[in-house]
């Protein structure tokens, strides 16, 4: 038997001997210039749930920080963007005598643009901002500023899309009785029943939002955005920008009266999506994250509001504390009163 010699002893020998520990129990991590991760400390494109809230954080601060124009406009855009799906949903419902799955197959495409588009939806900013006022760096106030004006943009945009299918010839007369037919099932729907269809879409739209945090390219974040909306016609669920699209479209057909329709349809599906987005992905979300990789995703930030500045915000203090906190206290100060924040 030939023993080993010189160099080969020598390897053999080490390979017996125990690894040095590395200085770092990870590798640095790349961030963005925002302190986001852009991979993952155990596995690099994978995200646990720490750095995925982290990646919400950071996306939440400067969604906040917007000023009421952009969001508006941004808002806008999104809520005409949903005519697509109004348009095409109505259209293949006509083409197709109603079947309920060839019917539905382009109805997530309004929202592909929206999402794929960086554009603001209100059910889609349920997350973010909710996330803020979690972890007590934003105001009641701040969070409802985002809300009232991007919600505001979605009505005007879906009502401007609504206007053009009811007086143009976009819609062909079949599928505009299709898009009277889809729309008056909504306004034969009970309270009750309109608010858990809509909790449970709003569900899955926040959880979309949630989810797109974790995906590394925009051919991930199309196939879930996709078969994400699509359960909603699939479901007979509803979603808040598509039903006030619909009531307008009937409104100004003559089909019913628009107050009473807002108060019976819109309204019960602006709560049910509401609590569907914030409460059951939102708060989960934040309760799974242990107290120790929350201080993680806060990557520092430890200047929170206080209990009446959260309820309150600029009326007793500060609406808003940035994640990513300046070290000089006076551009900390000038950010946090920025009249734009709440």
């Amino acid at each position: 038997m030939e023993h080993k010699t010189g160099a080969a002893e020598d390897e053999a020998a080490a390979s017996l001997e125990p690894r040095a520990e590395p200085t770092a129990r990870f590798p640095s991590i790349r961030t963005s210039k925002h302190g986001a991760p852009s991979e993952g400390a155990a596995i690099s494109d994978r995200f646990d749930t720490a750095e995925v809230f982290k990646r919400v954080l950071v996306a939440a601060d400067e969604e906040i920080g917007t000023p009421a124009r952009e969001l508006f406009f941004s808002g806008l855009a999104a809520g005409f963007s949903i005519t697509l799906t109004v348009l095409l949903y109505s259209t293949l419902t006509a083409a197709t005598n109603g079947d309920p799955i060839l019917g539905a197959i382009l109805y997530p495409i309004g929202f592909i643009y929206i999402i794929l588009g960086g554009y603001n939806l209100y059910t889609e900013d349920t997350l973010p901002p909710v996330a803020l006022v979690l972890e007590r760096l934003a105001s009641f106030p701040a969070l409802f500023r985002v809300w009232g004006t991007v919600l505001t943009a979605n009505f005007i945009g879906g009502g401007f899309g609504a206007l053009l299918l009811s007086t143009t010839g976009v819609l062909s007369p079949e599928a505009a009785a299709a898009a009277t037919e889809i729309s008056l099932k909504g306004l034969e729907i009970p309270f009750a029943d309109l608010f858990f269809k809509a909790l449970v879409a709003g569900f899955i739209v926040a959880g979309v939002v949630w989810l797109n945090f974790t995906a590394r390219s925009v051919t991930s974040r199309f196939l879930l955005t996709y078969a994400a909306f699509l359960c909603i016609p699939l479901g007979n669920l509803y979603h808040v920008v598509v039903s006030f699209t619909e009531l307008t479209y009937l409104t100004i057909g003559g089909q019913t009266a628009f107050v009473p329709g807002f108060f019976g349809f819109v309204v019960p599906v602006i709560l049910g999506n509401t609590v569907g987005g914030a409460i059951l992905v939102t708060v989960v979300n934040y309760f799974q994250t242990t107290e120790r990789r929350l201080k993680m995703a806060r990557g520092g930030a430890h200047r929170q509001l206080s209990m009446s500045e959260m309820l309150f915000g600029g009326l007793v203090g500060r609406s808003y504390v940035p994640v990513n906190q300046s070290h000089d206290p006076a551009e900390a100060d000038g950010r946090n009163g920025n009249p734009d924040h709440g």
